[in-house]
């Protein structure tokens, strides 16, 4: 027996109109379509993303799967494997299975684990990974910051992970995106206070989506909580575009 086709696609940061043509049309050509969202009576942003574009598809199968927000693995570990049970039904059957994803399946995001899994559990299996604009490249978009030019290297951290380690990478990175902050946003103001950067970060809550805030000035949402669909961005700009050789002039030398 041929076991069917698992696809990963992104739908997107936020806007309907961003998901990608190919997104859409492998949407509206799958078997069954498998929505993860946070608890049994939430809603799923990757489905209230894509839902307008695929629209009703007859004989269609979609599945809403709950992913538990927790860093406990046997939580998350039994969410998953109530998922890989009802991927493994249908891909027995020979039926193509879409798992959406908020913005691109391969960054931060629960595809990750099904990709993984896959080659363990259905060896054989074919897959196809669907990409998409990721939130990381919205952010900059609808804040205005590049997020490298030339020779400026990224790095890209969850903030609820990364705040221990945050002064060694603002030191050794030209721009920093933070993801996930959390309840980590006064530590990582204080940081960039005392790396005189906090007029270099700009804080965006749901880039692209019609809640979306943008901050210029982190010193007032120090006391918030960021929530998932948070980040910050820190671009030191202290280097130009122009190339030289291993040596780049910094933006001042520039303009003189």
């Amino acid at each position: 027996m041929t076991l069917g086709k698992l696809y990963g696609v992104g739908v997107g940061p936020g806007a309907p109109d961003l998901m990608t043509l190919r997104a859409v049309a492998t949407l509206k050509h799958v078997q069954v379509i498998i929505i993860p969202r946070s608890s049994d009576y939430g809603t799923s942003v990757a489905w209230a993303i894509a839902k307008s574009n695929v629209g009703d598809v007859h004989g269609q199968e979609r599945i809403f799967l709950t992913f538990p927000m927790s860093m406990d693995p046997d939580v998350v570990g039994a969410a998953w494997e109530k998922a890989f049970v009802e991927i493994d039904q249908r891909l027995q059957r020979g039926l193509s299975i879409a798992f959406i994803a908020e913005g691109d399946p391969m960054v931060f995001s629960s595809f990750v684990y099904l990709q993984r899994a896959a080659a363990v559990r259905w060896p054989e299996v074919e897959l196809e990974i669907i990409p998409a604009v990721t939130s990381i490249t919205a952010v900059a978009a609808v804040s205005g910051v590049p997020l490298a030019d030339g020779q400026e290297r990224i790095a890209i951290i969850p903030g609820l992970y990364g705040v221990a380690d945050l002064e060694n990478t603002l030191d050794n990175f030209d721009t920093t995106v933070l993801m996930k902050i959390g309840p980590k946003m006064n530590e990582i103001v204080e940081t960039l206070e005392r790396k005189g950067l906090v007029d270099k970060a700009v804080y965006v809550v749901k880039a692209t989506m019609p809640e979306q805030k943008v901050v210029n000035d982190v010193r007032d949402i120090r006391k918030q909580r960021g929530d998932c669909f948070s980040m910050m961005l820190i671009a030191k700009r202290d280097r130009s575009g122009v190339l030289v050789g291993d040596c780049p002039f910094t933006d001042r030398e520039m303009l003189k």
